[in-house]
């Protein structure tokens, strides 16, 4: 009992820690944080905002708001419980791929200064995130729980597969912490939770069982596909390709779900 009470303490630490590293969202005073394997918990972190973003989403929707507005104020909010963590990484990666020398590229990305391409990569994730949110209609719920918890785990799958470029920085502790393959056990089973609601969505939304199986294929294969494509470009990851895996995948996902 002991052992598994002091075990039980380790994940609720780590849960907190994990909320205060991902998200802006306030925790009490009292909740002792440990950021030592957070990233194992990204996509329980990303499960839940999604349902925070779902819960606003309906809100503003039996107030009778258009859905364009309610979608760039879901961005906006979006934006604001992540502290722009992830879309500063993805602005600071694309301004260190517009270099071309590969050996600059890292100086660049650390430069607290945000380039032209930088600025262009953030505008564009935030308009597709919106312009996709407002053609959705009945897989708002979906794309927005889908979105959030598979751009965590391209996150995890970017940090177990590829090399880290630095010895220093917010990224280089997830690397160096990371114990897997136990560490991929909390994503999978955020992952099969979602997964199950995706299958079970045909008993009352407007989609067939083939369609919820190719959202999950679909899914799988961008969160991997995205951190594969950065790994290319780099030879490797540091915190802001590790941000832009999350920023992009989300992006893409959300359009995906468009075609549905």
């Amino acid at each position: 009992m002991p052992s598994l009470l002091s075990t039980l303490t380790q994940i609720l630490r780590q849960w907190g820690g994990a909320i205060a590293f991902y998200t802006c969202i306030p925790l009490p005073r009292t909740w002792s944080l440990d950021l030592d394997r957070i990233a194992r918990w990204a996509p329980w972190v990303g499960l839940g905002l999604g349902g925070l973003l779902v819960g606003m989403d309906a809100i503003a929707a039996t107030l009778g708001m258009p859905p364009l507005t309610r979608s760039a104020l879901l961005v906006a909010l979006w934006l604001g419980l992540t502290g722009g963590l992830h879309l500063d990484g993805a602005m600071d990666t694309a301004d260190g791929l517009a270099v071309w020398d590969p050996q600059k590229r890292l100086t660049v990305m650390a430069d607290s200064r945000t380039g032209a391409f930088g600025v262009m990569a953030g505008v564009l994730v935030l308009l597709l995130k919106t312009c996709a949110l407002t053609e959705l209609t009945d897989f708002r719920t979906l794309a927005l729980l889908s979105a959030m918890t598979w751009g965590r785990w391209g996150q995890i799958l970017a940090i177990a597969c590829y090399p880290y470029l630095k010895s220093q920085g917010k990224g280089a502790s997830h690397k160096t912490t990371q114990q897997f393959p136990w560490d991929f056990l909390p994503g999978l089973l955020a992952l099969v939770l979602l997964s199950t609601i995706s299958l079970i969505g045909p008993l009352w939304s407007p989609y067939n069982w083939k369609t919820a199986i190719a959202v999950i294929l679909g899914c799988s294969l961008i969160s991997w596909g995205t951190g594969a494509w950065f790994n290319r470009q780099l030879q490797g990851m540091t915190g802001d390709p590790y941000g832009a895996v999350v920023e992009w995948t989300e992006a893409f996902i959300l359009c995906g779900f468009t075609l549905l």
